[in-house]
């Protein structure tokens, strides 16, 4: 079966794993598995663990292969478990969750942060939702340890300056002296948290609550459930990939 570059992201050279995830061909681990039984062409030779691609290259896969069923679900991630490279003894998102190996988390969530997250095996939406190419408005919920000041709604939806990084403009709704929620298109390490710093307060909770058009609602700490259906398609349409 023929696959032909290139129709998705930016950055080349890049990693054929990443290629083809991209490609939705395979995710990484089991692009790598078809690399090394000789089962991936680039330009008419075999390609090899570690190849990069162009952007003018012609990707190949040897032989049948069936068509790769795509999973998504909605997430909500308690405080306390590790999204990616989990240490000895810590919980982490896929045992947490109780599903496949294959499927992996889009994004990260800090270990005391908690809410919604994306889990696929879709290498895709990887890149659609996480590049900085993209802007995909992301809402959280946050409590605070001291009532926020007057000027607080207007300047953290002016953008405010962290450590010499100024953010985007968001948008702030006060729902009560320490409650707030905030809407960002961007995902600095501890954003949100070293924005509220700069305002000399400080994060007590944090909850991510929405992805584009997909919600938290009455997910429980802990529970998936799957994406399907016209929310399904509405979500991978404005990520660009329907």
């Amino acid at each position: 079966m023929l696959k032909k570059v290139i129709k998705t992201t930016s950055g080349w050279p890049m990693r054929i794993n990443k290629y083809l995830a991209h490609e939705g061909v395979a995710t990484r681990r089991a692009a790598d598995e078809l690399v090394a039984r000789g089962k991936v062409r680039i330009n008419d030779r075999i390609a090899t663990l570690g190849d990069k691609v162009e952007k003018s290259d012609k990707v190949e896969i040897v032989g049948k292969t069936s068509p790769k069923k795509f999973l998504y679900f909605a997430y909500y991630k308690p405080v306390g478990v590790i999204t990616h490279s989990p240490k000895p003894g810590e919980k982490d998102v896929r045992k947490d969750a109780d599903l496949s190996q294959d499927i992996f988390p889009v994004g990260r969530l800090d270990k005391d942060s908690s809410g919604l997250m994306i889990l696929t095996n879709d290498g895709r939406v990887t890149d659609r939702l996480l590049s900085p190419e993209y802007e995909h408005d992301k809402e959280y919920r946050v409590r605070v340890a001291e009532p926020v000041r007057a000027a607080f709604k207007k300047t953290m939806e002016a953008g405010v300056n962290i450590e010499g990084y100024q953010t985007r403009p968001c948008a702030v709704t006060v729902k009560s002296p320490t409650l707030f929620t905030i809407t960002i298109t961007e995902g600095k390490k501890h954003q949100i948290r070293r924005m509220v710093a700069a305002l000399h307060n400080q994060v007590v909770e944090l909850t991510r609550t929405r992805i584009l058009n997909i919600k938290l609602g009455t997910l429980a700490p802990g529970d998936a459930r799957p994406l399907m259906g016209d929310e399904l398609a509405t979500f991978l349409k404005t990520i660009g990939i329907i």
